[in-house]
């Protein structure tokens, strides 16, 4: 029996799209691939997420490889307005608050840094979740197996009785691993609940 659903942020909760984001701002695939590889896709967004180095840090190692890159242009145009895609799930909200309503406890997992967790919450995450980890509080990213095993002690949970939600497939095979049951956000948050109805988590 299920007690517990244990949902990533950013893909599931939050609109998280950067590729998209790069295709509406430069509409040219050599410089799309090239940003991400700098911004998003790099080690320094993964330090980031880990807590590794803070903000200014980051904006300025990623600003040093771009001017060796000759982009430095574009990648300081991401950097001044990338948060602006992170936009809350309304429907996903409701969704965690109907499965508290029928007494399942909803924790977050998420790689995610520090700056950005408190811009979320304020955005509409506060008071949604019973609990949560941070990639950037524990300075380990998903998929590593130690920061699920963070969680499950954390809050004293058996995985067993777990379902994890998760838009990244390595994130997913990890809590599957683990003993979770999974499932892979893929569409919307009606494909999701059907998911969740084959776990016999119905919210009728």
């Amino acid at each position: 029996m299920y007690k517990n659903i244990i949902f990533d942020l950013g893909g599931v909760m939050v609109d998280f799209a950067p590729k998209d984001f790069l295709l509406d701002r430069f509409c040219n695939a050599t410089i799309e691939d090239k940003v991400y590889r700098l911004t998003f896709g790099s080690e320094t967004w993964q330090k980031l997420d880990a807590g590794l180095c803070t903000r200014y840090e980051g904006n300025q190692a990623m600003m040093a490889a771009a001017q060796e890159e000759g982009c430095a242009f574009e990648v300081q145009e991401v950097l001044e307005n990338w948060t602006s895609i992170l936009r809350v799930r309304r429907r996903m909200v409701e969704l965690v608050r109907r499965l508290k309503n029928h007494g399942y406890c909803a924790y977050y997992l998420s790689n995610i840094p520090e700056d950005i967790l408190p811009l979320l919450m304020s955005r509409g995450l506060e008071g949604v979740f019973d609990g949560g980890v941070a990639s950037c509080d524990v300075h380990i990213n998903k998929p590593d197996p130690r920061i699920y095993k963070i969680l499950l002690d954390k809050y004293h949970l058996k995985a067993g009785e777990c379902i994890f939600i998760d838009d990244n497939r390595a994130n997913v095979q990890t809590a599957f691993q683990l003993g979770m049951n999974s499932i892979q956000m893929r569409e919307s948050v009606d494909t999701l609940v059907r998911s969740l109805a084959t776990c016999n988590v119905t919210l009728r």
